[in-house]
């Protein structure tokens, strides 16, 4: 066996051995972009090998669900990819104006960033009052601290001008306040926002929701998850619901009797009336 072979072989056996200790199936994620994260965490953890990276992860829950984390990518920003956020207003918002009630589905919202985005979006819009939002990952360490709101204070600067550029119409500064090297978002922002831990790989639609913002994370997954979640997505949106994903995501063919192009240039589809 090559070493190139034998490290296949170890990385299969650490994602099996994850499944079966703790019931999460990483073997659906994408395989180059899972062995790298693993190779990397091994470097982290100062383990000398795969073999000694799957025994700590095995022995040590505490460890597991730190490097659990890094394997799942919880990176996020606020206001992330500004150009979304301004066609989300102008083309997305006047269709959300025909529903009394709405709800949106953020899967794979990691600590939550998109999720307060979409919130003050809907809020300066006149939507959010009517408005129901399902935060969901498959980290339950993100969603603490997504149920949380604060963050570093390092990101304001971020989170601030991507605000500006997204088309905001107020000031930042009016949804959060500043102290102790952190930022906390306003609890007006957190009212209606459900935070829950979701497995998109194992577990089932949520229905009839009529946005399901996952923007960036099925870049992560091989094909055939994809499909499946994509299939998952259109039992979970009402008729001509909307679907976005992230910049980098294309919607495959065999998607394409189910949704249509909406916003192309950013990754929005509608689910087809049948």
């Amino acid at each position: 066996m090559t070493p190139d072979e034998t490290e296949t072989l170890e990385v299969s056996l650490l994602v099996e051995g994850i499944r079966r200790k703790y019931g999460y199936d990483l073997g659906q994620y994408d395989a180059g972009s899972m062995r790298r994260r693993l190779l990397s965490a091994m470097v982290r953890n100062g383990a000398a090998h795969l073999g000694d990276l799957q025994h700590q992860l095995l022995t040590n829950r505490e460890l597991f669900f730190t490097v659990f984390d890094q394997l799942t990518v919880q990176v996020s920003d606020m206001f992330r990819d500004p150009s979304f956020h301004r066609a989300f207003r102008t083309r997305i918002v006047p269709l959300l104006r025909t529903y009394p009630q709405l709800k949106i589905w953020h899967a794979g919202c990691a600590g939550g960033e998109e999720v307060y985005a979409m919130a003050i979006l809907l809020l300066e819009e006149n939507l959010y009052a009517r408005t129901q939002v399902y935060a969901t990952d498959v980290s339950a360490a993100a969603l603490d601290r997504g149920k949380e709101g604060v963050y570093p204070e390092a990101r304001y600067a971020v989170f601030a001008q991507n605000y500006l550029e997204s088309g905001g119409t107020a000031r930042f500064d009016d949804y959060c306040s500043r102290a102790y090297g952190r930022i906390a978002l306003s609890e007006a922002l957190r009212k209606n926002v459900v935070f829950f831990q979701h497995d998109l790989a194992t577990d089932y639609a949520l229905g009839e929701m009529h946005v399901i913002l996952c923007r960036n994370v099925l870049i992560y997954f091989g094909v055939a998850l994809r499909e499946r979640v994509l299939t998952m997505f259109s039992q979970s949106l009402v008729r001509n619901g909307m679907l976005c994903l992230g910049s980098s995501e294309a919607l495959p063919q065999s998607c394409r009797a189910t949704f249509t192009d909406y916003i192309a240039s950013e990754r929005v589809y509608q689910l087809r009336a049948i």
